[in-house]
């Protein structure tokens, strides 16, 4: 099975017994892994990235390797493969991609492998140990790139014989749909174009009574008859859903277009962020906490105790939050307002607010009241960066005047985000939710440094 597709709702034309006896026989056994994360492919690039290794001492030694025992081998190129593997699931290796219109795998290999390598160089450091001789590690890279790419053809071919060729639905109008089955037929003999619809209304029946694999939207403003719904259950089930782009879609600066049959497409999918890259985030999040966590305690001890002095008791004020998925948490902050606040409910806080206690405006204007929240980043609640929570009585009122508001519940919410670093503390909800957006689609941990540095910025500058 492809180690990029989730298992299947929908099976491809069965395998004659007596033929492929591995895929199977293993395959069934496998469904459940997979449905949890688990890829083939883990197991394939270590069997090869370990032989290699072999290999190449081999070639370059024979049988009587230098200067140190096997077993000090044996250890390096596990912790070596180990690396790699790593590596390999934080660069979008395992990510399972739709059966249509994959990227190129060459690119993303190399790159992984070139940062593996040098971490395998930063592993000398730490360890004290060589994992493997320093002139291997050019072979490595070179035949390594080679083998994992190898693999992930090897994993679609398999895929392609257990499952049977993608089993596609076009929907768009008659002259488009009669242009892409023409590009299909001559450039991507694989899939199978199963239905074609004029509209999205029969799309979830068509799906089901066909069988069908993928989705191909082939006019622009289909996207906005199938969000939330059905594309939403419909990807729950693995369903692939690509949009056809034209040329003036392509010139607003689309970098992730993809080409089935020779024309461009984009992913659609709920979830823009993959689950590596939110695993990639939170150890980002937790290793900046650990590091910084002796000037955290001081800073936290310090400025409670100024507010147990100039507000009294209560020192921490909580209110429920929505976070990730729309889960409601329990946010902490320092109290910087009377306790007879919201004595009538949620009020939206104003420039100038007369609640606020004297003495701890300057608390707010530099979001110090917020130092805090790191607890509920620790617990996971909320991340480092990322869109800011709202409170639950608030967001009904603001996703029924802002479409497309709850898509920000994606990632955890922050404690700086671009929206606070682009607009201003009463930027209009709209206008925060295109920063939100945009952080969601361009997310690396590249952005979130710049974000938390031009957090420093603002706080300094009173700019909020």
């Amino acid at each position: 099975m492809n180690a990029q597709t989730p298992a299947p709702r929908h099976g491809g034309a069965p395998i004659a017994p007596g033929t492929d006896w591995l895929v199977n026989r293993i395959s069934p056994r496998l469904v459940p892994l997979w449905r949890r994360g688990f890829r083939v492919l883990f197991v394939l690039d270590a069997i090869a990235l370990y032989a290699l290794m072999v290999l190449i001492n081999l070639v370059r030694f024979g049988t009587d390797w230098p200067t140190y025992p096997l077993s000090h081998y044996w250890f390096g190129f596990s912790v070596a493969t180990a690396i790699h593997l790593v590596v390999g699931y934080f660069a979008g290796l395992y990510e399972r991609e739709p059966r249509l219109g994959q990227r190129p795998w060459l690119p993303r290999v190399t790159i992984a492998m070139a940062i593996a390598i040098g971490a395998d160089g930063v592993a000398f450091v730490v360890l004290d140990r060589y994992l493997m001789p320093r002139l291997n590690l050019v072979t490595l890279f070179v035949t390594g790139s080679v083998a994992l790419v190898a693999n992930r053809h090897l994993s679609r071919s398999l895929n392609v014989r257990r499952e049977g060729p993608p089993r596609v639905v076009l929907v768009g109008r008659a002259e488009a749909v009669t242009s892409v089955r023409t590009h299909l037929a001559h450039s991507d003999r694989a899939a199978q174009v199963v239905d074609t619809l004029t509209s999205t209304d029969d799309l979830p029946a068509s799906v089901t009574r066909h069988q069908a694999t993928d989705v191909l939207l082939l006019d622009v403003d289909a996207f906005g008859r199938v969000f939330p719904e059905p594309l939403t259950t419909l990807e729950a089930e693995g369903i692939g859903f690509l949009q056809r782009v034209g040329a003036q879609e392509t010139l607003l600066g689309l970098q992730s277009v993809r080409q089935v049959g020779g024309m461009p497409f984009v992913r659609l999918r709920l979830h823009t962020l993959p689950s590596y890259k939110v695993r990639l985030k939170r150890g980002f999040d937790l290793l900046l906490l650990i590091a910084l966590s002796p000037v955290v305690i001081v800073v936290t001890a310090l400025l409670a105790l100024y507010v147990r002095i100039r507000a009294g008791a209560p020192v921490f004020y909580t209110q429920q939050r929505v976070g990730r998925d729309g889960r409601v948490f329990t946010l902490v902050k320092f109290r910087t307002m009377r306790t007879d606040a919201e004595q009538y409910g949620a009020v939206l806080a104003t420039e100038g607010d007369p609640r606020v206690v004297p003495g701890l405006a300057w608390m707010r204007s530099t979001r110090a009241d917020e130092v805090p929240q790191l607890w509920n980043v620790l617990r996971g609640h909320m991340s480092l960066v990322g869109p800011r929570p709202e409170r639950p009585e608030l967001i009904a009122t603001i996703a029924a005047q802002v479409p497309g508001y709850e898509r920000r519940h994606e990632l955890r919410p922050g404690l700086t985000g671009l929206a606070q670093v682009q607009g201003r503390y009463h930027t209009d909800a709209e206008f925060k939710l295109g920063h939100d957006l945009q952080y969601l689609v361009n997310w690396s941990l590249v952005l979130d440094i710049q974000i938390l540095l031009r957090t420093i910025w603002v706080v300094l500058a009173r700019r909020v």
